[in-house]
């Protein structure tokens, strides 16, 4: 049931891309589907020898559980909603309608590159953040810890820093500069969440205030 989940979000993903393009010769939204794919299936792989509880957290569709915050649900709401438009927004805008010049070719295999590195990064973190859900909750059931190791000893939330990357990755890889603006809103909504979990961590998870005082950066080391 794990592998047909994934092989069914994949499929969506690619017919997201393409359905609003109109046809299937588009090698970027090829090109953007196989990275994708090649990335999961070895995070699969690992996850299953090595924590599968994590895997199963990861490959909830709908991304709800009985101790989430309100406000998360309601950000989540808004991400899940938004994030849809950002997959197929650049179909409608670079193949069908031609609404914008695609950006220049460059960019766009620059932007494919810059996928590898953010998805070791974000092997990376998974592998030192076994609580790592897609909601905010503190995982009373599995004894929830600081994670402080890896990426979690330059800035707070890692996840949060590679998924912004990837909100502008993507859209720049298809070339797509009208689907940026869904980009900047996703980053906004992130970022909001970011401080809202920050600050939910601070009051409830044990251990976390003197974390935050010893790695002050959230996101961005230097600045925020």
């Amino acid at each position: 049931m794990i592998w047909l989940s994934f092989g069914v979000r994949m499929v969506l993903f690619a017919v997201a891309l393409m359905w609003p393009a109109g046809t299937w010769r588009w090698w970027e939204a090829w090109v953007l589907v196989g990275l994708w794919t090649v990335y999961g299936v070895v995070m699969m792989i690992y996850l299953l020898r090595n924590d599968p509880v994590l895997l199963v957290e990861r490959l909830k569709l709908v991304p709800l559980h009985k101790e989430q915050k309100v406000w998360d649900k309601f950000l989540m709401l808004l991400f899940f909603i938004a994030g849809i438009g950002l997959y197929l927004l650049p179909g409608f805008d670079i193949m069908r309608y031609e609404w914008s010049d695609p950006l220049p070719l460059w960019i766009r295999i620059a932007a494919m590159f810059v996928h590898v590195p953010c998805f070791v990064l974000l092997g990376w973190i998974m592998r030192e953040n076994t609580y790592l859900s897609q909601v905010v909750k503190i995982d009373k059931e599995r004894d929830h810890k600081v994670i402080t190791t890896g990426p979690y000893a330059v800035v707070r939330h890692p996840m949060y820093t590679v998924t912004i990357i990837l909100l502008f990755a993507v859209p720049i890889a298809l070339g797509s500069r009208f689907a940026l603006i869904i980009s900047l809103f996703l980053m906004v909504l992130l970022i909001v969440r970011t401080y809202l979990e920050d600050r939910t961590l601070h009051a409830e998870l044990v251990g976390y205030p003197e974390y935050a005082k010893q790695t002050i950066y959230r996101l961005i080391p230097g600045l925020w």
